[in-house]
This record gives C-alpha cells, sequence and structure tokens, in this order.
C-alpha cells in the first residue's frame, strides 16, 4: 500500500474526523475561556483585592536600558492561566462526569432477553401439545 494511500486511510477513518473537531472545538473554547477569565473573572477580583491588574503583575529583574526591554517574571499573566486552566478542567470533568452517568444508565438497564429461536418455539408448542393430550 503506498504511503498515499495510507494516509487517506488513516485520515478518513471516524476517530480521526471525531478527533479533529474535538480538538477545533477545544480551541474555540479556550479562547472563550481566556477571555471569560481576562474580561469578566479578573477585573472584578483584581477591584476585591484594591484596585489590581492581574495581567500587569510582574516582577522586574532588570530594568529596561535604551532598545532593551525589561527582563521580568510575569507571575499575573501566570495566575490568569492558571484560573483559566481551572475553569477549562472543571468543564472537561462535568462532560466527563455527564457521559459517564449516561454510560451507568445504559449498563444498569436490563436488557429484553433473546427472542427463542423457531427450534426452540416448535419445541414449546410440542411439549404444550403432548400436555393437552395427557389431560384427556
Amino acid at each position: 500500500m503506498s504511503l498515499i494511500n495510507e494516509f487517506k486511510a488513516f485520515a478518513i477513518r471516524g476517530n480521526v474526523i471525531d478527533m479533529a473537531v474535538g480538538i477545533i472545538i477545544g480551541a474555540a473554547f479556550g479562547k472563550i475561556v481566556s477571555s471569560f477569565v481576562g474580561d469578566v473573572i479578573m477585573p472584578p477580583l483584581g477591584l476585591l483585592i484594591g484596585g489590581v491588574d492581574f495581567s500587569n503583575l510582574q516582577i522586574v529583574l532588570k530594568e529596561a536600558v535604551g532598545d532593551t526591554p525589561a527582563v521580568t517574571i510575569g507571575y499575573g499573566r501566570f495566575i490568569q492561566t492558571v484560573v483559566d486552566f481551572t475553569i477549562i478542567a472543571f468543564a472537561v470533568f462535568m462532560g466527563v462526569k455527564a457521559v459517564n452517568r449516561l454510560k451507568r444508565k445504559e449498563a444498569e438497564a436490563p436488557e429484553a432477553p433473546p427472542a427463542p429461536s423457531a427450534e426452540e418455539v416448535l419445541l414449546t408448542e410440542i411439549r404444550d401439545l403432548l400436555k393437552d393430550r395427557r389431560e384427556l
């Protein structure tokens, strides 16, 4: 099998397409969460702390000199990223929990017994006829 045909067979599998859709939706969801944290959660939190803008929190290791930018540790952005991650992790956890609950309900549901085969039906009819004959 040529490399191109092998790649085509791999690329058109259902799991690969599902995974690609999941990655695209996940990236979009990550942007939404980042905006939610940066634009909705952090400003009031910073206001509660005393007007602190988390994105500007940093430790300056070396001041800027001329055209050389300052060397800083941006721990405010790190805090924001941790909050982003926590929200995304919680959302994924809730999704997995919902899927697991659905799977548990399916597993608990009793399955209908399989329909008897034609031979079993015929043997049951013969048995019933023989019982009726004995009773006469």
